[in-house]
Formats: C-alpha cells, sequence, structure tokens
C-alpha cells in the first residue's frame, strides 16, 4: 500500500489544488483503479515536498440521492470531512465521509451550507453483503413509483413535523404505531425479511457506517486493475433514495441481478454536486 501511495503521486489520473489560508496548498490527487472506483490522496505541499495527510478508496456515483441541506465539519483525527444532511424518508440523518474536499475548500463553504440548493450524492462501498429474492410486493407488481410517491409525502409529513405541525406529529405517530402492530402480527408467522422491503440504518461504532436492504435496479461487473479481483457496482433503491455501492465478487453471498435485493453493511461516502 504504501507503494502504491507514493507512486500514485506521480501516477495519478486527476489532481486538483487548493491555496490555504496558511499559504500552502493543499492537493487532492485521484487515480482510477476500474470505471468510476479509485483511490484518492490529500496532503500539502510546501519547500519542503508533498506530505501525504490521508487517502481513501471511492466510488463515483451517477444519482442526486438528496437535496437536503448539508452541514460539513473537519474529522476529529483530522482525516477528511464529515457531511451530515437530514432526509425525511430514512427518518435519521445521513451522515457521510466527504468525497471531494478540494471542491468543498474551493468554493469556500465554511459550515453550513444554506445559501443555495446543493444535491448530495451518496455512495457505499460495502465490506460484506448477500443478495436476497425480492419482496412480496414486487412479486406482485407493485410499481417502484408507488412506492416513492409514499417516501415523498411521508418526507414531506417529516418537514412539516419539524417546523411544528401538530397535524403532521399526529398523522406520523399514527402510522408509527398502525406499522408497528402490523409487524408485531406478522412476525409470528413469517420471516422480518419478507415484511420488510427495504431499511437504512446506523451499524456499528462509526458515524458513517450503515447496514441497508434495497432493490438492485441495475449492476455491472468489473475489474481492479491492480489485485485482478472482480467488483460489483450496483445502484440500489433504499426507501425512495438511489444509492450506487460496489462490494468485492468475494465479500457478496449470491448473484446479483435486477429486481433482487441487496442486503449489505457499507461506509457511507458523499459528494456534494457543487457545479450545479
Amino acid at each position: 500500500m504504501e507503494q502504491l501511495l507514493d507512486n500514485l503521486f506521480h501516477t495519478y489520473d486527476e489532481r486538483k489544488i487548493v491555496k490555504l489560508e496558511n499559504g500552502k496548498a493543499m492537493y487532492e490527487l485521484s487515480r482510477a483503479f476500474g470505471p468510476h472506483m479509485g483511490i484518492r490522496v490529500c496532503g500539502e505541499v510546501d519547500g519542503f515536498g508533498f506530505h501525504r495527510q490521508y487517502y481513501y478508496p471511492y466510488l463515483e456515483g451517477h444519482c442526486e440521492t438528496t437535496d437536503q441541506t448539508v452541514i460539513i465539519n473537519t474529522r476529529t483525527d483530522g482525516a477528511g470531512f464529515i457531511g451530515e444532511a437530514e432526509d425525511g424518508r430514512v427518518d435519521i440523518s445521513l451522515i457521510f465521509y466527504l468525497q471531494n474536499p478540494a471542491d468543498y475548500l474551493q468554493n469556500s463553504f465554511m459550515g453550513y451550507l444554506a445559501d443555495r440548493r446543493i444535491t448530495t450524492t451518496i455512495t457505499g462501498l460495502a465490506s460484506g453483503g448477500a443478495i436476497l429474492l425480492p419482496g412480496k410486493s414486487d412479486r406482485q407488481g407493485t410499481h417502484r413509483e408507488e412506492r416513492n410517491d409514499y417516501y415523498r409525502r411521508h418526507e414531506q409529513m417529516v418537514t412539516a413535523a419539524k417546523n411544528g405541525s401538530e397535524e403532521a406529529i399526529e398523522s406520523l405517530t399514527i402510522e408509527d404505531m398502525d406499522i408497528y402492530a402490523m409487524i408485531s402480527r406478522r412476525v409470528l408467522h413469517e420471516d422480518i425479511l419478507t415484511i420488510i422491503d427495504t431499511y437504512f440504518m446506523p451499524y456499528g461504532m462509526e458515524s458513517d457506517q450503515y447496514q441497508i436492504l434495497g432493490t438492485i435496479l441495475f449492476y455491472t461487473k468489473v475489474r481492479n486493475s491492480i489485485t485482478r479481483e472482480y467488483v460489483y457496482q450496483m445502484t440500489v433503491d433504499c426507501n425512495g433514495m438511489l444509492i450506487d455501492l460496489c462490494i468485492n465478487e468475494k465479500d457478496l453471498l449470491g448473484d446479483p441481478e435486477e429486481g433482487r435485493r441487496f442486503k449489505g453493511n457499507i461506509w457511507l461516502q458523499g459528494r456534494l454536486n457543487l457545479d450545479h
């Protein structure tokens, strides 16, 4: 890994440079090792040369996952930035590792990004996962658009509830009670994964780690040019959000197909689309 990172300084595919307030320059170097995936190295350059600060693997997504307001903070260990966005479709904060710190710094955004509409593309790097059969509603032909309409209405109610709407709060409370009663009744005779089509929930000790269950919309199989291992890249629909993710073939149980579901643990990353 050290040799690979040292060579990357001279064999990068893309370089971005941002002048910092301390007079130094921040370099963001990227090299692809397959379609839409690779390693990114960030560091500072001074009179003594390049000083690597941190690096991370990345997967470039193509979907605009959320357009909610984003808060950006520096990681406590200094190794990059963490983004946080509220999204009513999952009822929790989306906390992700920022993929494009150079763009963020270049645009001089400090803290709260509230002055303009900024979309965020969310991707996931999976450490392990499995392929499940479609949910019952999918087998019966329920359209994805109908489920997305539900998620959009739910998101609007969550936003209204946060703004103090008593009617929205009451509606959400009744909905949660109905869902709880339904699951409690059905789980006595059915497996939980036949009742729940998708979910998105925190996993582990790190704030940007999640476990997801989502429907595969399409996928492709690519090869890592360094390790020669095969990697699956998928776009999944999870609670109405489109998330691009990738997983090593050897870490995936089962064969992905469109319409089947992916269940696994992911490291959430996000790219601010600042060029819009």
